[in-house]
């Protein structure tokens, strides 16, 4: 993973975090705010370059924050921010992104929004089906594939991050984040999945692979978690994440414990997760050098893992960036945590950019895999009032 980073004085020139950096949950949350510098370009790793930049003896906090991309040679974005907070639950959150008074002098009208699916959903469709032609030749030992597709909104007035932010955060099962970006560009997402967290030499991961739409009818929507407790393809599918975690994590462990996938739920969506423990035999192989390790995991690239990134370039058509990366910490004890990048938008202007990605494994249906992108899709628009088309949700109760 290089970073992209300049020299210190350059940088922060030229990034100047327009909102906090912030990772909201129900258990802790960080909110970091400003730049002191960002972490410099060179040939070491970048967790050794972030150690060199944390035993320095200037003042301010000895801990980075920031963004990891998709792509393992595309540059990553940490910086040491000057000033963190942490705090139980959500409190630093609601304090860094107050909601605005409820009485305006005048009503903003909502935006009015243009959306263009890029692909296309037969598009996308029609990718899945070239995939699963790939898995079936065994191609480079290809076993999965995960295949995502973007929707690219335009508003008529600037995006309100902090807005989008405060509405997804509303769902506690979930990981609110906001990145600060470079030419002040902002990456705002919930995610469910933990890559990996450090405590000292405690690790810990929760990957997530297999999913289903909920319901706002209770039997049904049991019957969707039953269904994919009990579905072999799915089953199928997380059991290659969980077993490439194991495999990179154990020559590090000299505990490693991994119990049958559960349920896991979000406001929209049922997924299959395992709660990943473990003992590292080197305390000071940090969150940051863990979270390189396992990235991109099977969750949202493939395995082999190699030949699915070969196959996503092939088949997307698109750069994901920071989409299916990594948003996380990491401080100076090398402590910190990491979360996959996962049911996000990236903000720019009057621009928004959402992403949804499917995992594709022998049995996969091109048109129920466009519709689980179309699913996770739901977290985000919601929070903006919109559908995929574009148009104003109906109020409940109208």
């Amino acid at each position: 993973m290089r970073d992209g980073a300049q020299p210190a004085g350059a940088d922060r020139a030229a990034f100047a975090p327009v909102l906090p950096f912030a990772l909201g949950s129900a258990g802790e949350t960080l909110v970091a705010r400003g730049c002191l510098d960002l972490v410099p370009a060179g040939d070491a790793a970048p967790g050794e370059r972030v150690r060199r930049l944390l035993a320095g003896g200037t003042a301010g906090p000895r801990l980075v924050v920031g963004a990891l991309p998709f792509a393992v040679d595309a540059p990553a974005h940490l910086y040491r921010p000057a000033e963190v907070t942490f705090s139980t639950g959500r409190a630093c959150f609601a304090a860094a992104f107050t909601p605005p008074a409820l009485v305006k002098a005048q009503a903003s009208p909502a935006p009015r929004w243009q959306v263009s699916a890029e692909p296309p959903l037969a598009a996308y469709r029609a990718a899945v089906a070239q995939a699963l032609c790939l898995l079936a030749r065994e191609e480079e030992g290809l076993r999965k594939i995960v295949l995502s597709r973007s929707l690219k909104l335009v508003a008529d007035c600037p995006v309100e991050a902090a807005a989008l932010l405060r509405a997804l955060a509303r769902d506690e099962s979930v990981t609110a984040f906001c990145v600060p970006l470079p030419r002040g560009r902002i990456l705002v997402g919930a995610t469910p999945e933990l890559l990996v967290s450090k405590r000292g030499a405690a690790v810990t991961s929760r990957p997530l692979a297999g999913s289903a739409r909920r319901s706002s009818d209770a039997g049904e929507d049991r019957a969707a978690a039953q269904a994919l407790l009990a579905s072999a393809k799915d089953r199928r599918e997380h059991r290659e994440v969980v077993t490439a975690i194991l495999d990179q994590l154990a020559p590090h462990c000299e505990e490693l414990f991994a119990p049958e996938p559960e349920l896991a739920a979000t406001a929209s969506m049922w997924h299959l997760g395992t709660p990943i423990s473990g003992r590292l035999r080197d305390p000071s192989f940090s969150a940051l050098d863990l979270s390189l390790l396992l990235h991109p995991t099977p969750a949202v690239c493939g395995s082999p893992r190699l030949p699915a990134a070969r196959a996503i370039a092939a088949l997307e058509g698109y750069e994901r960036g920071f989409y299916a990366g990594a948003v996380g910490w990491c401080d100076a004890q090398g402590d910190g945590d990491w979360h996959v990048a996962i049911r996000c938008a990236e903000i720019a202007g009057n621009e928004a950019r959402l992403y949804a990605g499917a995992g594709i494994v022998t049995g996969s249906d091109p048109v129920a895999e466009g519709e689980e992108t179309s699913a996770k899709f739901a977290a985000l628009l919601t929070a903006l009032g919109i559908d995929e088309d574009g148009h104003p949700l109906a109020e409940e109760g109208a």
